[in-house]
């Protein structure tokens, strides 16, 4: 099950030299304009109180200077994992362009604000997901999560949708962001942009 992945232009080292951001947006529209399912999908990997990883696939809502940001029920297992232990990595995995974006670092809620004006853009149906789910918690039947989406939906009929009083987003602020192109003979390439002292290193494969 091996595969000869196409070459495209290697990154180089200088191209990072003003930083990760320009580089990281453009592999985005790179794989937004390849057709890649899902382009801002990304890995998020945490530690939970007893030091076992876990990893989950969530989306991306936000790439900016100040990192990675996504938005989940704080009573989910990954909420309560980076109250635990509040660093995370998020990996950007464009398999069908041979990519990898691997982000590092501390997370941290967002605002109160910054959560509202995100909810507010959410589609009607996802709000009330929002409110239906209790995230990561036992439930009887799919019947009984179908039951509280048809209670809510009455609830707020004919009102807006307010933000669930425990939900809202984590902002991961990169310590290290690592680009990854896959190569033939498995000598991919790898470059690692560290952030507290705007260190670029080329990395073996």
């Amino acid at each position: 099950m091996r595969v000869d992945y196409a070459e495209d232009a290697d990154l180089e080292v200088e191209r990072l030299a003003d930083g990760w951001l320009a580089v990281a947006r453009e592999w985005l529209s790179d794989a937004v304009s390849a057709d890649i399912p899902e382009p801002n999908a990304l890995v998020l990997a945490t530690v939970d109180a007893a030091g076992h990883p876990a990893s989950r696939t969530v989306l991306c809502k936000g790439l900016d200077s100040d990192g990675v940001v996504f938005y989940t029920n704080y009573g989910s297992d990954k909420a309560l994992h980076l109250k635990h232990t509040p660093y995370a990595s998020v990996t950007f995995p464009w398999i069908g362009i041979a990519r990898q974006l691997t982000i590092r670092g501390a997370a941290e809620k967002v605002s109160e604000e910054t959560t509202a004006e995100y909810f507010a853009s959410r589609p009607r149906g996802s709000q009330l997901g929002a409110w239906a789910s209790q995230q990561s918690r036992p439930v009887g039947a799919r019947a009984d999560l179908e039951q509280a989406l048809e209670d809510v939906t009455k609830r707020f009929d004919g009102q807006d949708v307010p933000v669930p009083p425990n939900w809202g987003g984590f902002l991961v602020r990169p310590d290290t962001v690592e680009f990854w192109q896959g190569r033939t003979s498995r000598l991919h390439n790898r470059i690692r942009f560290t952030v507290a002292t705007s260190t670029v290193e080329r990395l073996q494969p």
